[in-house]
């Protein structure tokens, strides 16, 4: 009895750890799905926010490297009766938004809290009734990703934990063409005093 007890106790870390490397495998495909699915929709004439004058340069985005810490499990409370309110542009414009909910994660042991928001607009559209808005700002952008900040595309959770997962955080489509697109303005409570090192980065030759 002792010996099949001490197997036991023996095996179950390494059950822990095979458990883990295939939660951590089906994290990296996902990411990897959010790069190709990306490319994809750049490089399809019928989709790509890019000029034309602009789409032949177009071969493929530039990531960061593939780093599972910035998938974060961050605590998520929701806004209880939201107010609209009118979400600047970057053409100067607005977009009708409410906040839904505020997430609070760690980094590197520090405490951040980001703001997520839904669009008025697509919240009308069968489609994009559970989708949620992530615009954020960091200490890469003008200078790895693009100034203006970047996006983050998220679901309505159904606990009180959303997942995070900067590694698909991506550019807005004025970042490539600033004359077909209208993109909001990243609010200031989503600025971070950190790098994100994570997601697409940014070489603007695409803007103009």
């Amino acid at each position: 009895m002792k010996k099949h007890l001490l197997f036991l106790l023996l095996l179950f870390p390494v059950f822990m750890f095979s458990q883990k490397n295939k939660q951590q495998s089906r994290e990296i495909q996902e990411i990897k799905k959010f790069q190709s699915d990306l490319n994809r929709e750049y490089l399809d004439p019928k989709e790509t926010p890019l000029r034309e004058d602009n789409f032949t340069k177009f071969k493929q985005h530039p990531f960061f490297p593939i780093d599972l810490k910035y998938r974060v499990t961050a605590n998520f409370i929701k806004t209880e009766n939201p107010q609209p309110f009118d979400l600047p542009t970057s053409s100067g414009k607005t977009k009708s938004h409410q906040e839904f909910g505020k997430a609070t994660f760690t980094l590197d042991g520090k405490p951040y809290t980001l703001t997520i928001y839904q669009s008025l607009d697509l919240m009308k559209k069968e489609e994009y009734k559970d989708y949620l808005f992530l615009p954020f700002r960091d200490e890469t952008n003008k200078k790895e990703t693009y100034g203006g900040g970047k996006y983050m595309d998220l679901k309505i959770p159904t606990g009180n934990t959303i997942v995070l997962d900067f590694n698909q955080s991506y550019q807005p489509f004025c970042a490539y063409n600033a004359y077909d697109y209208n993109c909001p303005i990243v609010p200031e409570e989503n600025k971070l005093p950190v790098e994100i090192r994570a997601g697409v980065m940014y070489e603007d030759i695409y803007h103009h």
